[in-house]
């Protein structure tokens, strides 16, 4: 049995915990609360412990483990990362923030381990579906991936719900996002790159945030004219968070945003996933277009009831773990989400949850 540390227990770490405990891993789960840890409903071989993270993590917390994975907060990362790379365990983490990311690769140059940052929906799963697709032409011109988490029922002037990471969200409406325009690479300000789009008959706005395309455009440097990540929401939103970032300067203030958010705003168990990406470019002298779209929804899964953000990031970093346990992909080093094969991801009886939905 390899064993395997979860570092953070809320909504989408104790899912982990609880896909990889059904799925025959010894588990234990770290916690900076240890009322809350307490109180969670997980299996009683699950082993819990209590550690604030933000004060360090030590090595020896990970001595005989097979990997860890990080459900902390993005600014966490270094923290666990760096333990990871003193223990020699494998790393795997969920962070969307690119400057995270930048640590944990640096961290990888001289390890012994992997190190496999962005493993849940965006980044994650849609840059390994988007490099799939890529690989279909002979030549490339646009790549273009549209997500949304989404409550199933937006009853609000924003249309939305909290359904994971408030800081999370509030970071990827902030910072800078990557993109390739005209061939380039590209920084362009989040919230902009406004458009409408319409899957499965439902029409959403789509615009500009942050970390969404991992490695990608690191990726496709010089090999294509357009790349570019958009998040999904019911129209109005941009508008109505434009207000409070812009207008009112929440962006300087985040705490206070959070607080607004946490508030204000309930989280929900019923929601939906969509995934829109899209690739174009010439196969035999023509141009074509390809595309992968999912709308994937809250359901029972791994003996867990799931809502859809949580049955899509646990899934998409535990089919990932599975696959390293394997030896199916690299092994040691900084490993993109493009290097991992989507047949193998969908194959795997985690990653299969991306088989709904498929249109």
């Amino acid at each position: 049995m390899k064993k395997i540390t979860v570092i953070g227990a809320g909504k989408i770490g104790a899912t982990m915990a609880r896909f990889l405990h059904s799925g025959g891993y010894g588990v234990t789960v770290i916690d900076r609360d240890a009322q809350y840890l307490a109180k969670l409903d997980l299996p009683a071989d699950i082993a819990r412990r209590e550690a604030d993270i933000a004060q360090g993590l030590e090595a020896s917390a990970l001595e005989g483990q097979f990997a860890v994975l990080s459900a902390a907060p993005f600014h966490l990362t270094r923290n666990v990362a760096k333990a990871a790379a003193e223990a020699g365990v494998h790393y795997l983490d969920l962070t969307e923030d690119v400057a995270s990311t930048r640590d944990v690769r640096a961290l990888a140059e001289n390890a012994s381990s992997a190190f496999i940052p962005q493993c849940g929906l965006a980044p994650g799963f849609v840059s390994i579906a988007a490099h799939d697709l890529a690989s279909h032409f002979d030549t490339l011109d646009t790549i273009r991936l549209r997500v949304g988490a989404l409550p199933r029922f937006p009853s609000n002037a924003l249309g939305y719900n909290l359904t994971w990471s408030t800081d999370g969200l509030i970071n990827e409406y902030i910072e800078p996002c990557e993109a390739i325009i005209g061939g380039k690479r590209a920084m362009v300000p989040a919230m902009e790159g406004y458009e409408t789009l319409g899957v499965d008959g439902v029409v959403y706005e789509a615009f500009n945030t942050s970390g969404g395309l991992g490695s990608l455009c690191e990726t496709y440097d010089g090999k294509v004219r357009e790349l570019n990540y958009r998040t999904m929401r019911y129209p109005g939103h941009r508008d109505i968070m434009k207000i409070l970032l812009s207008d009112l300067r929440l962006a300087e203030r985040r705490h206070i945003l959070h607080d607004i958010f946490t508030h204000a705003i309930p989280g929900t168990s019923q929601d939906v996933v969509v995934v829109f990406i899209t690739v174009t470019g010439t196969k035999n002298g023509q141009l074509r277009q390809e595309t992968l779209a999912r709308t994937i929804q809250a359901r029972h899964f791994m003996g867990v009831d799931c809502t859809a953000i949580q049955i899509t990031t646990a899934g998409s970093i535990c089919a990932v773990l599975d696959l390293l346990a394997e030896g199916k992909i690299p092994t040691k080093g900084f490993v993109r989400q493009e290097d991992i094969p989507l047949d193998l991801f969908l194959e795997n009886r985690f990653g299969s949850v991306y088989n709904h939905g498929a249109h």
